[in-house]
């Protein structure tokens, strides 16, 4: 890392480490330790507000529609499973969307897939624990953190914060062969208590009553930017950074529902994205980072928003087309309803979720084939292991965003 690049010392402070590398023998560095949050909204520019008014005017306008559904939490699956897609390839584990919405997600198929799906459980139950009025913990973000790594290889290292130095990336002009800890982009802060003691500080700034002092979207700025910087987790700390700005959003009232999903805009930009990042640490540039964050939230709930309405509208398609036809049950609507939510599922499960009997629920599933409301994929079977799907909710899903 280069740690001249450092010329602000208000933001942190670089701190010395030092190891042994198996082949190039014993190393000496610092790694960088941010400063604690300010109570207050850091001094910004005219142009970081307006970017930050038309951010909430975006997220208003997406939680207006969300909240006039009859059934608000109706979308909130498939727009995380689009998060999880999106946010899993910023950190380099990639799954096309379509694999992602149609997995089986007791048993996926991939590597990849699991890491995936993940997200969306830990995000589900994260979620919930937030709704319930349970804290935001080390305790809370480290089993999140373990929820995410279950199944994969670091899983006996995860669920903790780390016990071990990590290194971020590689300068491009860093010299070959030299120690990895001298050619990294960025050190972030040694392992020990001083880090759980500054990731339980930024958990209790993130449940702080911000209310006058600090604008929902830059409290989510300046929490993402200190859970990335503190880096606590041995894996999984974007994936989780991502998740957690929703979380603080619900926390501070800009969303009701979390159905905002933020990381296609990052990927998409996810050179400039890092260099904002490091941008806050090495000059104190909250207003670069802000204004790039605000704009990102803006274009992530505009498509989010219009995702939403080209869902609504499926949504009726389809049950006009049960009205105009020989099927008159309620149970018929609510299958609809539930192939929304559940871009593809078995009849074992809409059977648990709808509260009907298998028998119910597979003659009405296979009317709405017989209909075009739904159909299956190949190569799925039979009986309770076969899978459904709405063509239109599907197309909609993977084209829209």
């Amino acid at each position: 890392m280069d740690t001249e690049m450092f010329v602000n010392p208000d933001m942190g402070a670089l701190v010395p480490i030092s190891g042994t590398d198996p082949y190039l023998g014993a190393w000496s560095h610092r790694a960088f330790v941010p400063a604690p949050l300010p109570r207050d909204t850091p001094k910004l520019a005219g142009e970081t507000y307006m970017a930050v008014a038309d951010a909430r005017a975006s997220l208003a306008a997406l939680d207006n529609t969300a909240t006039q559904l009859p059934n608000p939490q109706l979308l909130r699956h498939p727009a995380l499973q689009r998060e999880a897609q999106s946010t899993s390839a910023l950190e380099g584990t990639y799954a096309p969307l379509e694999s992602v919405l149609t997995a089986d997600e007791d048993s996926p198929r991939t590597p990849e897939l699991r890491e995936v799906l993940n997200y969306v459980r830990m995000a589900n139950d994260g979620f919930r624990h937030v709704s319930e009025g349970h804290p935001i913990s080390v305790s809370f973000l480290s089993a999140a953190q373990g929820m995410l790594m279950d199944g994969t290889p670091l899983v006996g290292e995860s669920g903790h914060v780390r016990d071990s130095q990590v290194v971020i990336g590689r300068r491009p002009d860093a010299p070959v062969g030299g120690f990895p800890v001298q050619a990294a982009r960025f050190i972030p802060s040694p392992p020990g208590r001083d880090l759980e003691m500054r990731l339980r500080d930024l958990a209790d700034w993130m449940q702080a009553d911000h209310s006058g002092r600090v604008d929902p979207v830059v409290a989510a700025a300046m929490a993402h930017y200190q859970f990335e910087t503190l880096h606590p987790f041995r894996d999984g700390n974007g994936r989780l950074g991502r998740f957690l700005v929703v979380v603080q959003l619900l926390h501070d009232k800009a969303l009701s529902e979390p159905t905002l999903t933020v990381s296609p805009w990052f990927e998409a930009r996810r050179a400039e994205y890092y260099d904002r990042l490091l941008g806050v640490s090495t000059d104190g540039d909250w207003d670069s980072f802000i204004t790039f964050f605000a704009r990102g939230l803006q274009s992530a709930a505009d498509q989010t928003h219009q995702q939403m309405k080209e869902l609504v509208a499926v949504q009726g398609i389809l049950k006009d087309q049960i009205r105009a036809s020989h099927l008159r049950a309620d149970s018929a609507h609510a299958i609809v309803d539930f192939a929304i939510a559940n871009p593809t599922f078995t009849i074992s499960r809409a059977e648990k979720a709808l509260e009907l009997s298998y028998q119910r629920v597979n003659k009405l599933v296979n009317q709405l084939v017989e209909l075009g409301v739904l159909n299956s994929f190949q190569g799925t079977g039979r009986g309770r292991g076969r899978r459904f799907y709405a063509p239109r909710v599907l197309k909609t899903l993977t084209e829209t965003m």
